[in-house]
């Protein structure tokens, strides 16, 4: 059976084009018989933005969710984003739905045994790089906790808190007393939370 294909491009400013990566991808798919069904192109676009910056992107996933394609191509990996991770978890959600990825410039195909293999051990990087973050992370809490420093939001100043608390009970609500005191209603929920505390 012929696999329907889409190709998605990207390119960081208008002043590029996405033209050739787009004609050597449907070269590809042409040696392999498969059949280009959608083309996806985000024209300015950096990979460091997420989805909702990036409209062809989602809709190239959306396609994907409905399975509209069964194999996504791009000429390589950093057209689709900018950390190991973003890309498990763009596997992840294609594969989940039964579509392949095809990079060119990485020769990764998991269309094929050797593809799919790859694609397991970049999930295990992806989960060794985000188990490295976290353990950076508490080590540099465990630091800062070591030298005394306060960790977590700044305390609301106590003449603050006494406002807010009076507003209160004058029977004003939440969004006038974040307005009127200049803070964000989060910290007026906190401060009348912690009243209810004590």
């Amino acid at each position: 059976m012929t696999k329907r294909v889409a190709i998605y491009s990207r390119v960081s400013t208008d002043g590029q084009t996405t033209e050739n990566q787009t004609r050597e991808l449907r070269e590809v798919a042409e040696r392999n018989g498969w059949e280009v069904v959608a083309t996806f192109m985000d024209h300015g676009v950096s990979g460091a933005k997420g989805r909702d910056q990036r409209p062809q992107f989602d809709q190239l996933i959306r396609g994907a969710v409905r399975r509209e394609f069964d194999v996504i191509m791009a000429w390589s990996v950093d057209r689709l984003g900018r950390s190991l991770q973003d890309l498990v978890q763009f596997l992840g959600e294609i594969h989940a739905k039964g579509v392949d990825l095809y990079l060119h410039q990485q020769g990764i195909d998991t269309t094929t045994p050797a593809g799919k293999a790859l694609f397991q051990m970049m999930g295990v990087f992806a989960e060794f790089e985000r188990s490295m973050i976290q353990d950076r992370v508490k080590a540099g809490l465990s630091r800062a906790k070591a030298q005394g420093k306060t960790l977590g939001r700044p305390r609301t100043a106590p003449d603050v808190e006494q406002r807010i608390l009076a507003a209160r009970a004058e029977g004003l609500g939440i969004h006038r007393i974040a307005k009127q005191e200049g803070v964000g209603v989060s910290v007026v929920q906190r401060v009348l939370r912690g009243n209810v505390a004590a």
